[in-house]
């Protein structure tokens, strides 16, 4: 019997065409409620985020006992309502970790072009103070975030390393071909959502800002770009298909839900920065419009309250790390170009000395032999 891979069959969509439903609240979800409930606090300034879980190492879930507290009160960045999450199911907590380092590494990469690069400033808040600025920035990082937990609480419970979920349970699609088994262990996107939904939006919703102020915008800004990232993650979920027959005949499939490969998840993200609506906060305490003439933005969309800085310069009133010594692209008219990049102020000429592999041969068997090669190339920096 041979065996084929194949993914997303006909471009087929995920068998659940809406979001899935909110868990029941029993056992410990109850115990969680009530823990959120009893953890709400007046608004505080706190740099710290949950995002330092990626940048501290976290123990595995065999290295501690379940319910043990020393583990989740020495995480830092953690809100009240963060911590009883991880009281209740700290084995997860190695994967929020991940789902976050994956979210800074696509973020850097999306942004690798432009004056902000998304670069971080330190271990605890991890991109220091420009995420105090409702930007269009803070907006994706926000999106971007919650999307790599959704990710990586889904893949995890694929793969066995979570006790409270499995493989998933989304039901066959209507469409799928009748003679094509549904099964497999797909990803559990439905479980990696709400449990993302819970833990992210703690922080914010365990606030109790006065209606109407700048500080409920901004808390209603971060929930309306945290629910955007796990939208983004679910809408791209696909059917994945595995063909099985005689040197892969492709007589019979059987299918299961995938997600899609992060990147993709970060360039709708990135679309979705571009065209980020800019919102004010209403008397009635609800975000709206700036301008009228836009259509209001749907759960899919990011949403930002603050125009961004320049970012040229160092600041450390915005946390502005500025584009001095920056690469740029002496060609480029985008904004990778010295002339944007460098913000007018110029730039300065260096020779590097790259070296490549070329020459790739390929051997019998079974390896590829490559030679070194060596380019002196000219970079640009800006002043």
């Amino acid at each position: 019997m041979g065996t084929v891979w194949c993914r997303g069959a006909p471009s087929r969509r995920p068998a659940p065409r809406g979001l899935p439903p909110q868990p029941t609240m029993t056992g410990p979800r109850l115990a969680l409620a009530a823990a959120l409930l009893c953890s709400c606090t007046s608004p505080v300034a706190d740099a710290n985020s949950w995002w330092s879980l990626a940048m501290n190492p976290i123990q595995r879930p065999e290295m501690y006992i379940i319910g043990a507290q020393p583990v989740c009160s020495q995480l830092p960045g953690l809100s009240p309502g963060q911590r009883k999450l991880c009281q209740l199911y700290q084995e997860h907590m190695v994967f929020i970790g991940e789902g976050a380092r994956s979210a800074i590494k696509e973020c850097q990469y999306q942004f690798r072009q432009r004056r902000w690069n998304c670069s971080t400033v330190d271990n605890t808040s991890v991109f220091g103070r420009v995420m105090k600025i409702g930007s269009r920035e803070t907006a994706f990082t926000y999106a971007v975030s919650a999307a790599g937990v959704v990710n990586a609480i889904s893949r995890a419970c694929r793969e066995g390393e979570l006790s409270s979920c499995g493989c998933s349970r989304t039901a066959r699609p209507k469409d799928l071909p009748r003679d094509w088994l549904w099964g497999g262990c797909g990803d559990n996107v439905e479980y990696g959502y709400r449990f993302a939904k819970e833990f992210v939006d703690a922080k914010e919703r365990e606030k109790n800002y006065v209606r109407g102020s700048e500080e409920q915008a901004r808390m209603l800004m971060n929930l309306q770009n945290n629910e955007a990232g796990r939208r983004a993650v679910y809408k791209l979920a696909d059917v994945a298909c595995k063909c099985h027959g005689v040197s892969g005949s492709c007589s019979l499939k059987t299918c299961w839900l995938q997600l899609a490969d992060f990147r993709k998840v970060g360039d709708l993200l990135k679309e979705k920065y571009d065209s980020a609506a800019a919102m004010r906060i209403s008397r009635k305490g609800k975000l709206e419009l700036v301008n009228n003439r836009f259509n209001m933005p749907t759960q899919e969309d990011l949403v930002y309250v603050d125009p961004s800085p320049d970012y040229c310069l160092r600041n450390e009133t915005t946390g502005s790390l500025g584009t001095q010594g920056r690469l740029c692209n002496k060609t480029s008219e985008g904004m990778d170009g010295c002339e944007l990049m460098c913000c007018g102020r110029g730039y300065d000429q260096f020779k590097s000395v790259q070296v490549e592999r070329c020459h790739c041969k390929f051997h019998w068997c079974c390896y590829v032999k490559c030679k070194k090669c060596t380019e002196i190339v000219d970079q640009y920096v800006c002043k």
